[in-house]
């Protein structure tokens, strides 16, 4: 709920979303994976439907609509493994859970050298269909496709290494690299040069950097992320779709969390939190687009997460909402439920 010091308003209540899980395992060596999501009760998506097959013990051939593997929480987005009841908004605008695309690829790990990775080539966000769909105030997030009737217009690149060799830490790093789709390419005369310029005008190139860190100690969890996006294109795109595309989006959190009870003989694990946020979708802009202050945000969120069992957690935050483009913070409070099993 949102409130303020004369502003009156409703809270919100709402079933955000329920994940079914479903998969059948054919042999020792392939399974087929999927994720049902319903969303606010009366909305359904298919958040993940691939095929597994172990080519090597270490080693896995996917193909399907996956998750892209970028940054943390698209890929560990259940309630009970994130603190607060919802989950950051670095990942929200930059790289917008839950991101998934159709594509193909490997997964697996080196042991000897304790890293995991994930490498596809996958379908790319949307970015003209009819009309412009990315602007400065959510970076990308409209441009998800999510294997829902989507059209290719060039292959995308998404990767994801982690080391986890540590005690306690796991270090990550994502890439992804491609163009948007766009429905102008579809049918298009090479030779006619107004047609190809236009298309070429209706998509951009992006070029997406992610760095995380987890640490676990005892009841101590402390987990940090950042975001780098670059947008070629963005003038010649926002003068033909009349968006205000950034040419530069970048983002940030750090986390700290601590079970109080830890160390106890309680069957409960208490964690109060907080986490600070900032990022930008208009960190740098082109063709003379100002920049909007509002687009630079500030936020803080401090709370408690009550694990009652392994797979369930009682979860209530205060969040402080500020940008440039005013003095303060808008306030908001936030209680969830959140069971995983």
């Amino acid at each position: 709920q949102n409130f303020g010091e004369q502003t009156h308003q409703n809270g919100t209540l709402d079933v955000h979303r329920m994940v079914m899980l479903f998969g059948y395992k054919f042999n020792s060596k392939t399974q087929f994976i999927t994720e049902l999501e319903l969303e606010h009760v009366k909305e359904v998506f298919v958040e993940q439907a691939f095929l597994d097959h172990k080519i090597l013990p270490d080693l896995s051939f996917r193909a399907g609509l996956m998750l892209v593997p970028m940054g943390l929480t698209n890929l560990y987005h259940e309630p009970t493994s994130f603190f607060g009841v919802e989950r950051p908004n670095v990942d929200s605008k930059i790289a917008p859970t839950t991101w998934r695309e159709v594509g193909a690829g490997f997964a697996g790990q080196v042991q000897g050298i304790s890293l995991k990775y994930e490498l596809y080539v996958m379908n790319g966000f949307s970015g003209y269909n009819g009309g412009g769909t990315l602007r400065g105030v959510d970076g990308l997030r409209k441009g998800r496709q999510k294997g829902a009737e989507s059209f290719m217009s060039s292959p995308n690149f998404a990767g994801r290494v982690s080391y986890y060799g540590l005690p306690g830490l796991q270090i990550g790093y994502s890439h992804y690299l491609g163009q948007t789709q766009t429905s102008l390419l579809h049918g298009l005369n090479s030779d006619d040069a107004v047609a190809v310029a236009m298309a070429d005008s209706s998509r951009v190139k992006i070029s997406m950097y992610g760095f995380d860190a987890r640490y676990t100690n005892h009841g101590l969890k402390l987990k940090a992320q950042v975001y780098i996006a670059g947008i070629d294109n963005s003038q010649a795109y926002n003068e033909f779709v009349g968006s205000d595309l950034g040419s530069q989006m970048f983002g940030y959190y750090a986390e700290i969390a601590y079970d109080v009870l830890n160390g106890s003989d309680s069957e409960y694990q208490l964690f109060p939190f907080v986490r600070f946020e900032s990022y930008d979708t208009h960190r740098k802009t082109e063709g003379g687009l100002e920049r909007n202050a509002a687009f630079n945000r500030t936020e803080i969120t401090t709370g408690v997460n009550w694990y009652v069992s392994n797979g369930a957690v009682l979860k209530a935050d205060l969040q402080l909402l500020g940008n440039d483009s005013q003095s303060g913070f808008d306030k908001r409070v936030n209680f969830g439920v959140g069971v995983w099993f």
